[in-house]
């Protein structure tokens, strides 16, 4: 008789069955009914930073998939569109991109839901025309000629010389309306000159008659930023060069954005402007938001001890943790240049844009002179967030005044008129541009700028590098073919 070819087994399974017979009975035993399919997508929302772009702007959209009970949903794809293309168009990631003016409505789908926001595409602003010519018949007079880029221009206190900076390390002197040919300093030698580096700044501290002390800012060879001290030697046009003492030295990333102005404020502090060392795109490594390092600030600290500085105890910045002490205020790209108006105390900050908009800083002494502020850079650039049509301004102090690279590429700060031979100018604050050469100013009431004013009768052809100011009050212009010439009545 034939076997059967499975027989009945008798007793228990061995365990090794009973745990497959387990995990197959899990797996198949209620026909897959355990397997969760895809929740679908009920709706689909949109959302965007703002809810309009200029033309030639772009504005990133964001679609977010949700259920039915408004649970976002992940891994889900979209597809974009526009239902007018030739107001907007729209990326694959979700740009829309202005074209011409009006509101059009972007879609995205995902698994046939469409989701939509309206976008205003608005004009993109116009070149506003130049301010109304100044209020009074202004020239200039030429007072020297034949510098090496001269970049700025100080008198001591009290002292009818005027002392000239020159780009390439030497300090000139004009005396008697004369330029001497000696010059009163020469550090071409140590002064490192490529882009924006230099012989960048002079000041004379208040008691320069009796101390014989001065204080300039260079690059050197290497490319830093030193502030160094000199004295001046028994002749009194002559500086003694043997006598330098650095008093700070900051090293700088590289050789644009270099800053490079001092200034006694008023509290008799020394002031230094700081550029952020140079950014590309926008990107400073933020060195202008940082209070870890000392770029892209302007910085104040006491020289009254000599050969070595000592930080002011009610420097804003004094005992926090991590931030230099040195720092008066930050958020500055290239300030060039700052001055304080010797009427009032206010300061004046002309800083430098990235690739759309210069600007004008201004905070008045009864606020602190600039005391802790942050003029936004790199956040904004101007009175607009940098890179982006939404940004956090909380905390920034915007500019006054600004102007678009339509009309410039690179402003040249001045001074507030305090001078007495031209009356009608008084406390008017005059600047330019690099690039146009044009001079403008404006007053400040109420912590606006009002009464800009264009005066053509004070472009002197050619590049504007810098602004002066006498012991007097009154003004100059420095050109970069070599000039100094002085803002006169008519």
């Amino acid at each position: 008789m034939r076997k059967p070819l499975l027989s009945p087994r008798r007793g228990p399974l061995p365990p090794p069955l009973v745990l497959l017979l387990a995990i197959l009975a899990t797996a198949c035993g209620s026909d897959g009914a355990d397997i969760q399919a895809p929740v679908p997508v009920a709706s689909v929302r949109v959302t965007a930073p703002a809810d309009s772009v200029l033309v030639g702007d772009s504005l990133q959209l964001t679609a977010t998939a949700l259920d039915s009970a408004g649970t976002a949903l992940e891994a889900r794809t979209f597809d974009w569109s526009t239902d007018d293309t030739s107001l907007a168009s729209v990326s694959a990631s979700g740009l829309v991109a202005g074209l011409a003016p009006g509101n059009v409505v972007i879609h995205a789908t995902s698994e046939g839901v469409i989701g939509s926001l309206t976008i205003t595409v608005s004009p993109a602003p116009t070149t506003p025309p130049p301010p109304p010519g100044g209020p009074t018949d202004v020239g200039l007079q030429e007072i020297a000629s034949g510098l090496s880029f001269p970049l700025y221009l100080a008198s001591p206190p009290g002292d009818e010389r005027l002392f000239v900076v020159e780009k390439t390390g030497a300090i000139r002197v004009v005396k008697d309306g004369t330029l001497l040919p000696t010059p009163f300093l020469d550090l071409s030698a140590q002064v490192s000159g490529r882009a924006e580096q230099g012989l960048l700044g002079l000041a004379f501290p208040p008691d320069f008659a009796s101390s014989g002390r001065f204080f300039v800012d260079y690059t050197d060879l290497e490319g830093d930023t030193h502030v160094s001290a000199f004295r001046v030697s028994s002749d009194p046009d002559r500086a003694d060069p043997a006598s330098e003492s650095v008093v700070l030295a900051i090293d700088q990333p590289g050789p644009s954005h270099n800053g490079g102005q001092l200034l006694f404020g008023p509290d008799g502090m020394l002031y230094i402007g700081m550029g952020d060392g140079g950014s590309h795109g926008g990107d400073d490594h933020g060195r202008g938001q940082s209070l870890d390092d000392l770029l892209g600030s302007i910085l104040r600290i006491d020289v009254s001890s000599g050969t070595s500085y000592t930080v002011p105890p009610d420097n804003p910045f004094v005992g926090t943790a991590g931030a230099r002490g040195e720092i008066w205020n930050y958020g500055l790209r290239n300030p060039w240049r700052f001055s304080f108006d010797r009427g009032t105390g206010d300061i004046y900050i002309a800083d430098v844009g990235e690739t759309q908009w210069e600007e004008v800083n201004y905070s008045a002494a009864a606020d602190g002179a600039g005391r802790k502020v942050d003029y936004g850079w790199n956040v904004m650039e101007g009175r607009h967030c940098l890179g982006t049509p939404d940004c956090d301004q909380s905390g920034l102090t915007l500019p006054v005044l600004e102007y678009s690279h339509d009309m410039g590429c690179a402003i040249i700060g001045g001074y507030v008129y305090r001078g007495s031979a031209i009356p009608a100018l008084q406390g008017h604050y005059f600047y330019s541009d690099f690039c146009q050469g044009w001079v403008r100013s404006f007053r400040i009431e109420d912590d606006q700028a009002v009464e800009e004013a264009d005066w053509p009768s004070l472009a002197p052809g050619g590049q504007v590098s810098s602004f002066g100011e006498d012991a007097e009050g009154e003004l100059y212009v420095l050109t970069g073919d070599g000039r100094v010439l002085k803002i006169v009545a008519r």
